[in-house]
């Protein structure tokens, strides 16, 4: 089963470009105060029952979605022998 993945790759940095690109801006000013009380809460935060788990890219082409990953998961706690 072939997956498809998705690679980020850090951009390259040209720092002659970068250079050739500052500008003097009066807008900016040097210190911002934010009201964190006005903030919405992240939306794409995880809650604290949530886990990220990343599948090495030869384990991640036997599972199409998390519940088959949840599925086998499952069965393999259902036959470990209790701890104690």
């Amino acid at each position: 089963m072939a997956g498809s993945y998705t690679f980020f790759m850090k951009p390259e940095w040209d720092s002659q470009k970068a250079d050739s690109n500052k500008t003097v801006n009066d807008d900016i000013l040097p210190e911002y105060k934010f009201n964190y009380r006005k903030a919405k809460p992240n939306r794409f935060a995880l809650s604290d029952d949530q886990r990220v788990i990343i599948l090495d890219p030869d384990v991640a082409e036997y599972f199409k979605d998390s519940e088959s990953v949840n599925r086998i998961l499952r069965a393999l706690i259902g036959n470990m022998p209790q701890v104690a």
